[in-house]
């Protein structure tokens, strides 16, 4: 696409170790969506989306089923939001979303992946401002007027609208994010969407190499590692 931007989902190897890791962290989102919105797709088009997504990336069905049927239950742990800021290996810029039971702890093990990579985690707005808080749908399509239309037709407020090489790719405000998925989906039966998320894209980029980069490494694997990681969200470029 024309506009980078940074996927949620982490590097995925190619082994069951991982594989369990990325399963975990849908599972706890699902849960999470669904005991706040409630269980049923159709009425929670938040959840309907996060499931879409996980089946995209091919998480079983009993994972998603065991997360639904825990969230109807009520019980269960409470997990809470936590973003974390700072500077990575270079001085790129970092924010880390986590869901988390305990913020002591998760707050002291994300510290831990600063600090043993040589980074620098902020006080809440540190690098915050230095990122675009926008909603992103991309899908095979080659009439972006037609998009368009359809997008103000729905009242949706599309800051972004991207064509190249027959795929649209899509910018609105988060709070827009669920109005314009439905008018797409109406508007084109069969829509596949290739993303469909909610992203924090950064300003600029900042360029690391050499050593930075390795710590880069080190310091994304020590991050995507900790079960209460969500997402991770940069401005490093190779």
């Amino acid at each position: 696409m024309g506009r980078a931007y940074q996927n949620r989902k982490v590097a995925m190897a190619k082994t069951a170790a991982t594989k369990t890791k990325v399963y975990s962290k849908y599972g706890r989102e699902i849960y999470v969506c669904a005991k706040s919105a409630g269980t049923d797709p159709g009425g929670n088009l938040t959840l309907r989306g996060l499931i879409d997504r996980a089946k995209k990336d091919q998480v079983p069905s009993h994972v998603i089923e065991k997360a639904l049927e825990k969230a109807k239950g009520g019980s269960g742990e409470d997990f809470a939001q936590a973003r974390y800021e700072g500077y990575g290996p270079g001085g790129c810029k970092v924010i880390v979303d986590c869901l988390t039971d305990n913020p002591n702890r998760t707050f002291g093990d994300v510290r831990l992946c600063f600090t043993k990579t040589k980074s620098k985690i902020g006080t809440p707005g540190t690098v915050l401002h230095l990122f675009d808080h926008t909603a992103i749908l991309a899908f095979d399509h080659d009439d972006e007027d037609a998009v368009l239309e359809v997008l103000l037709a729905a009242d949706v407020d599309a800051t972004d609208i991207e064509s190249e090489a027959g795929k649209i790719t899509v910018f609105t405000p988060p709070a827009d994010h669920i109005k314009a998925r439905q008018a797409l989906t109406h508007a084109f039966p069969g829509i596949d969407f290739d993303v469909d998320e909610v992203q924090f894209l950064p300003k600029s980029a900042t360029p690391i190499s050499g050593d930075d980069e390795v710590l880069f490494e080190k310091f994304m694997d020590m991050l995507n590692d900790l079960e209460d990681v969500q997402n991770v969200y940069h401005d490093a470029e190779f």
